[in-house]
């Protein structure tokens, strides 16, 4: 698959996921994964996902400005960062933020994230 096909896919999954079920993203990480999330280090997929759940809103939606993509040269990943709006519910104003992804292959052809760094931008 064409790696810019790819992460256009993973992007669209992943936070389609996270919006209608943050604990579905589980098993998109593994144990050795890592999440930074605002400065904060996180490891394991039980971990980040518990992380992900404890975020102070129930309902988002993630609006998608720019994907874009290397290939890592390690074990054939893909580094993949994001950019875009969060709108969480009953609030006027979105937030901008910036999230990178490296994506490892598994055996089985699918891809799991292995780093996951998530930062909200402030002006």
């Amino acid at each position: 698959m064409d790696p810019d096909a790819l992460a256009k896919a993973f992007v669209e999954h992943y936070y389609s996921t996270f919006d209608t079920n943050r604990g579905g993203l589980a098993n998109l990480y593994q144990e050795g994964s890592m999440l930074t999330f605002e400065g904060q280090k996180i490891q394991g997929a039980s971990n980040i996902v518990a992380k992900l759940n404890s975020l102070p809103f129930q309902q988002c939606h993630h609006s998608i400005s720019t994907v874009d993509c290397q290939p890592s040269g390690v074990n054939a990943g893909m580094l993949v960062f994001v950019s875009g709006n969060l709108q969480l519910a009953g609030e006027q104003h979105t937030l901008k933020f910036s999230q990178m992804f490296h994506l490892i292959p598994t055996p089985q052809g699918s891809y799991y994230v292995l780093n996951d760094i998530f930062r909200l931008n402030y002006a």
